[in-house]
């Protein structure tokens, strides 16, 4: 490891805690295969989760569901589903808003990613990064070919770096 990559680390705790929240009007969380993903892979690399669950895609039950998980205890607040252009897909207006600061390379990167295998559709993607209340925050598509994307090639890699950043 070189010295870059160990600064880049020396702040990361080995574990954080994830809240998970699926928006869906049509799925229960028995059938939620993408925020059963997301928390699988959380706690594969080691993480743990503090809160998994699932609203519709109504703002005053997403706002619940987002003042929830920030009292969790958690330290990653994932959101699934509710960014597309759909006239029901109010997930990033309704959490964006709230960001005190915005991670716009999440989108960029997620997108660019994205592109390499569904080609110009990828465009169509709101998928967004921020943190409220010193809690990073991501907002991810409901698909869970997209959600393991977002996790293994850009969340888990540098989850820990950054709430240790947030930390300090």
């Amino acid at each position: 490891m070189s010295h870059a990559e160990r600064e880049h680390k020396a702040h990361a705790p080995p574990s954080v805690r994830f809240a998970i929240v699926t928006v869906s009007d049509s799925r229960d969380l028995y059938h939620d295969e993408s925020g059963g993903l997301l928390a699988d892979l959380a706690q594969q690399a080691g993480h743990t989760v503090a809160r998994r669950t699932l609203v519709r895609d109504e703002p005053d039950e997403i706002r619940a569901a987002l003042r929830e998980a920030l009292t969790s205890g958690a330290d990653v607040l994932v959101f699934t589903g509710g960014t597309g252009i759909a006239r029901r897909d109010v997930t990033v207006e309704t959490v964006a808003p709230r960001f005190g600061k915005r991670l716009d390379g999440f989108g960029e990167l997620f997108r660019m990613l994205s592109h390499q295998s569904l080609g110009s559709a990828a465009m169509a993607s709101r998928a967004d990064a921020g943190v409220i209340a010193e809690r990073l925050v991501f907002l991810l598509p409901g698909s869970p070919d997209a959600c393991r994307l977002a996790m293994e090639r850009l969340i888990l890699p540098e989850v820990g770096h950054l709430v240790g950043l947030l930390r300090r």
